[in-house]
């Protein structure tokens, strides 16, 4: 089971936001445990003061290195690693996900106002996470992001045992467009080759569904999934296709309009075959 421990100043969010859903589940399937914890419990004065100006002036108070350092002293061991969310830290990924979610024991971070003081981070502080290239209130909502980006990847958490791996991203493409009832809506059909119950015809299909998903939403995901292959079809001793992007393109040219427009890909063009 992996233990997180989130020290924030406002436990509450963070403990009410994990008892639902997926995390829900997985708490109480003793998963994954989530607990909160507040430097204002070492908080000696009538305040509970757990920040204060920062020396040189500027904008935003700044947590107190004092009743942080207590805080992770108590839920810190030997196997703990310790993250602090913050803009300036790597941008989280499926794969940095996948790996946190292999851990024994994290220890989350949440600054507030201007951050945390320095000297925390450099004494504390294993690893800095960031969930985009932006700025919050605070760190409670990208700890959130963290757990529950890495809860995906923990066994038993999700309801199917793959599920995680054909999300998007995980094969480095998005994933391909998902249809339930009706078969028809507003003039939309769901693609013929889904209800024919060729699992193995369908799942070639999804492949080069999402290869076309990612060329038209994010290019440059595309770019380093078309090197891989490209790579994999130079070392081919027999070529029973011509080149990935040939085969792709001779797919896209075979889908109707419509098809085109079900699934969301009627902005790509001929013009986007020709990386």
């Amino acid at each position: 089971m992996l233990k997180i421990d989130v020290i924030t100043l406002f436990p509450e969010m963070i403990q009410n936001a994990v008892s639902y859903g997926v995390l829900g589940q997985a708490l109480k399937s003793d998963r994954l445990e989530v607990q909160a914890h507040t430097p204002r419990e070492f908080a000696t004065d009538r305040h509970k003061t757990v920040d204060d100006r920062p020396f040189g002036g500027g904008d935003g108070m700044i947590m107190l290195a004092e009743t942080l350092e207590k805080t992770i002293h108590k839920v810190k061991h030997k196997n703990s690693k310790v993250v602090y969310l913050s803009p300036q830290g790597d941008v989280l990924t499926d794969e940095k996900a996948r790996a946190l979610a292999n851990e024994e024991h994290l220890v989350l971070i949440c600054g507030r106002y201007g951050g945390i003081d320095q000297r925390i981070i450099n004494s504390h502080v294993d690893e800095e996470i960031s969930i985009g290239d932006y700025v919050l209130s605070g760190g409670e909502l990208g700890a959130l992001v963290v757990v529950d980006a890495l809860s995906r990847f923990i066994p038993g958490v999700l309801g199917h045992n793959e599920s995680a791996d054909k999300d998007s991203f995980s094969s480095g493409l998005l994933e391909h467009p998902n249809f339930t009832r009706p078969r028809e809506f507003n003039g939309a059909v769901v693609p013929e080759i889904l209800l024919g119950g060729n699992h193995k015809l369908i799942g070639e299909w999804k492949d080069k569904v999402s290869a076309l998903v990612t060329l038209a939403k994010r290019p440059d995901l595309f770019q380093a999934h078309l090197e891989k292959e490209n790579e994999k079809y130079c070392g081919l001793k027999k070529k029973k296709t011509e080149a990935p992007l040939k085969e792709l393109k001779k797919f896209w040219m075979n889908m109707s309009e419509q098809e085109r427009q079900t699934l969301g890909l009627h902005e790509l063009g001929e013009e986007d075959f020709n990386g």
